[in-house]
């Protein structure tokens, strides 16, 4: 499992981003292996199990943590990956399906 250090803002941008997580997954990490996507979403179940189907028939252990206040839910998601392209993919299809998603 990789424990990252980046986490994507708004401000940055999200190719230099990419690029700068791809070398680090390759220079870290032996692959295919686990790694650990975390998000920020809304509490909004939609928005949720957008997150989940993206991740389905991959065999991924799925962890929901509602906030204190109920406003947004933390999804961890550890999951088999074959590439760190791969891994970067999934980062995408998240911010492209799920508006309001927090990459941590």
């Amino acid at each position: 499992m990789h424990d990252r250090k980046q986490k994507m803002s708004t401000a940055q941008n999200p190719e230099e981003f990419y690029k700068k997580l791809k070398e680090q997954l390759y220079d870290t990490t032996i692959w295919p292996a686990e790694y650990l996507y975390k998000f920020i979403v809304p509490s909004d179940k939609q928005k949720i199990e957008t997150i989940e189907s993206l991740f389905d028939n991959l065999g991924a252990v799925i962890n929901t943590t509602e906030s204190k206040n109920g406003k947004y839910t933390s999804v961890s998601i550890n999951v088999p990956m074959k590439s760190p392209e791969a891994v970067i993919q999934k980062y995408k299809d998240v911010a492209d399906k799920v508006e309001g998603v927090i990459s941590l």
